[in-house]
């Protein structure tokens, strides 16, 4: 059996989840996740997590934060006035508000706190400052 290495193109079957046991994704129901070894398309700790594997092996990966979406920044947290956000968005905590930045760019943001006169906006990704936990199973190594 073929073991998953540098540069490989891999097709694997995971399910992600959070220490408490809250499944964030899963690819059970859709087509594998087929991706490149070294490519940066996923985060590191996946890549690293299935290198060595081999063809039909299935494991749990843990993954520290610092190896997935970061650490938890405050400094990506920001208030708003409430008359910013436009009179036919319904706001509801959770919610996902797109910005755009002065330069023209766009940017998802997190709606966490809601004040008569205040919206609380939060930049960082929604697993960021959380270890993960992934049940990977390689399906195949396709050869470059």
């Amino acid at each position: 059996m073929t073991e998953a290495k540098m540069n490989n193109r891999v097709k694997v079957h995971y399910k992600g989840s959070l220490q408490d046991g809250t499944v964030f994704d899963s690819s059970e129901e859709r087509e594998p996740l087929e991706f490149v070894i070294g490519q940066g398309t996923v985060i590191p700790g996946f890549e690293k997590g299935v290198m060595g594997m081999r063809e039909g092996d299935t494991k749990v990966i843990s993954i520290q934060s610092e190896d997935a979406y970061g650490a938890y920044r405050d400094d990506l947290v920001g208030v708003v006035g409430r008359s910013r956000i436009p009179d036919d968005i319904d706001l509801k905590i959770g919610m996902i508000l797109q910005v755009r930045s002065p330069e023209g760019g766009v940017t998802n943001v997190i709606v966490s706190k809601i004040t008569d006169t205040d919206v609380t906006l939060d930049m960082n990704h929604p697993l960021a400052g959380k270890e993960l936990l992934f049940e990977v199973r390689l399906l195949e190594v396709l050869q470059e």
